[in-house]
């Protein structure tokens, strides 16, 4: 194991952690003991119907949804008991440099879509004795577990709402994801996986962050010259002193472990590769949420996949700032139109109690 102070409680927390045991994966091998890092706003009703759950995105940990969640916001934490989970990998639950020696670093095992929903699964019904979830709700990969929920579960799931992420990764989407993995491996600090400090990527870690820059946003916010939507002043300061401390802070074997799951996530795998045969297994009524300007999972591919749920509605976020409007960064005029989504989609009535 090697030390990374960015994924201290300091810098991501509050947070808990929940010991699965040991947890065998999709693609065989194991995480001894397992842990999965969780935070929780409000309090679960008596009859266990009010709880929502939120799934982090690649490089996001549960504080990066707090300006999702508030009083009087579509995620109240006076009405509804939220459960935001840290997918395995991401440096808070179990991951590379925080792993015992037997999958530390470079030995830690593949982990899918999949075993991040089970892991979920685990937690929230044996922690918590939740049989449905009120609505899942995720951006990014947060999405790509949000399609597995729905998929895998789809008696307690009740809604769904995917921001910014599809069901099957396309073969675009799975190659602009491949330039981020070659960014930090052909760094020569990279040693295999086996570098003894993430400062020894550093300079692949730049690289990485370099891609984001140009394909996390889109044309129209450079265009705009809206790079004061991250508090900086020049797109030199956005680079430099916005994404690359950003990304040069993390551990390189996390940014790894989550990508290649990022790459594989598909559902049609439940369904002996049938994609339109598990998305019709899905109950939750569904608003599948793309951002207008997102250059990683455009809404065309996030409609393709919309028509094949039922009881589902597109709804499509505007944002000048691509993907990366999932941080925020524009205030209530994004914001206000996830709240508003959300309100209505929490208003639809469903039936409660879990089915056969």
């Amino acid at each position: 194991m090697i030390e990374n102070l960015f994924y201290s409680q300091e810098n991501h927390g509050p947070f808990e952690i929940y010991e699965l045991g040991d947890f065998e994966l999709e693609e065989g091998g194991l995480i001894p003991n397992c842990q999965l890092a969780y935070a929780t706003h409000g309090q679960l009703n008596e009859a266990k119907t009010n709880a929502i759950l939120i799934p982090t995105w690649f490089s996001g940990t549960s504080k990066d949804y707090e300006s999702y969640i508030g009083e009087g916001r579509a995620l109240d934490p006076t009405e509804y008991f939220i459960v935001v989970a840290n997918q395995i990998g991401n440096g808070l639950s179990s991951s590379p440099h925080n792993s015992p020696d037997a999958i530390s670093m470079s030995g830690f095992p593949k982990v899918r879509i999949g075993d991040d929903v089970r892991a979920q699964h685990q937690l929230i019904t044996e922690r918590f004795g939740i049989e449905e979830l009120a609505l899942v709700v995720g951006g990014s990969m947060g999405a790509q577990q949000t399609y597995e929920w729905a998929v895998r579960f789809p008696d307690m799931v009740k809604r769904a709402a995917p921001i910014a992420g599809t069901a099957k990764n396309t073969v675009h989407d799975f190659l602009f994801t491949q330039t981020l993995m070659d960014a930090i491996t052909s760094d020569p600090g990279w040693n295999g996986g086996n570098y003894t400090s993430h400062t020894e990527v550093a300079d692949g870690l730049k690289r990485h962050a370099d891609i984001w820059a140009v394909m996390g946003f889109c044309p129209e916010f450079f265009n705009q010259e809206k790079w004061d939507l991250f508090g900086v002043a020049s797109v030199d300061e956005l680079v430099g002193g916005f994404l690359e401390p950003f990304f040069q802070a993390m551990d390189p074997n996390a940014l790894l472990a989550m990508a290649w799951k990022w790459q594989r996530g598909d559902v049609s795998r439940l369904a002996d590769g049938n994609l339109e045969a598990a998305l019709g297994r899905i109950k939750a009524v569904t608003y599948a949420m793309p951002i207008d300007t997102d250059m990683f999972f455009p809404p065309s591919d996030c409609e393709r996949e919309q028509r094949m749920i039922p009881n589902s509605e597109l709804r499509v976020i505007t944002s000048i700032a691509g993907h990366f409007g999932l941080f925020g960064g524009e205030g209530e005029a994004y914001h206000g139109q996830i709240d508003r989504h959300l309100k209505e989609l929490l208003a639809v009535p469903v039936k409660q109690g879990v089915h056969d």
